[in-house]
Formats: structure tokens, sequence, C-alpha cells
């Protein structure tokens, strides 16, 4: 689901991964569709490697993103733009028990903005990561360790 989905710091919103090249890639941003190239000397992240700090552990972007998506029945959350306590406990309706002292007011900001925009491109399945998660589970994947 966020595989080859980027956020690259300086840069507003989301990006695609397009292309790779010694020195650069190429992104194309989600919201607007314009490509450029992003430079090794930029901190890019890709949301699938990204996760909350909470006090049980690091969660997972798309399980964060999950957990948002049930509360709202698969529609936007709240404006990122909300002031900063309506933020804080709109997220811990969520994820109650996210670290308050490491996730900021900004990353909250990023969370929610980030899901509304995966959101209005159609590009959060939930669903299918389950199935793919229950096959591995089952071991239909997988050879036998006979």
């Amino acid at each position: 689901m966020l595989k080859g989905i980027l956020a690259i710091s300086g840069q507003p919103g989301l990006f695609k991964l397009i292309a790779e090249s010694k020195n650069n890639i190429i992104v194309e941003s989600l919201e607007t569709g314009k490509r450029m190239p992003s430079y090794s000397t930029a901190k890019i992240s890709t949301l699938e490697d990204i996760a909350i700090y909470s006090d049980n552990g690091d969660i997972p972007l798309k399980d964060v993103f999950k957990m948002i998506s049930e509360k709202e029945n698969g529609g936007e959350t709240i404006s990122p733009k909300s002031s900063a306590d309506k933020l804080k406990s709109y997220f811990e309706e969520i994820l109650p028990e996210y670290d308050k002292y490491r996730v900021y007011v900004s990353d909250i900001k990023k969370v929610l903005l980030w899901y509304n925009i995966l959101l209005n491109k159609d590009m959060l399945h939930f669903s299918d990561e389950e199935s793919e998660k229950e096959k591995k589970d089952t071991g239909t994947n997988e050879p036998n360790q006979e």
C-alpha cells in the first residue's frame, strides 16, 4: 500500500517514485502530478519505513492509517490545520498509547495530511494487505519446511 510513496524534507505533500538514476530519483507529486528530480542530498523517507512512537514500541504508519480509517469509516480526518489541542485529542482517540513526549503536533499534522492525500487518491487499501497477511500466516505462500 505505501510502497513507493515518499515524503521529501522541505517539499509539501507526498510523492511517487518514478525512476532512479545514479545521482537522483525522479518523483511525481501525488497532488499536482508534476515530476521533478530529487537529489541524494534531500532527506527522503518512504512511508513504509515511518512509524509512530508509542509506549509499547513503534507503530507502523500503515497501522495508524488503518486505525484512522476505522474511526472515520473510510472518510477524511479532521483538518490538519485544527488547533493543537484538538489534534492531540483526536490522535489520542485513534492511538491512546502514542508517546506524547516524542510525537509532536507537527507529526500529527503530517500523518493526518498524508492520510487525507492518500484517501483522496484512492491509495488506501487495507483489505489487500489483510488477505496477503493471512496467506503468509497460513503458509500458502511458503514452501513446506519438512
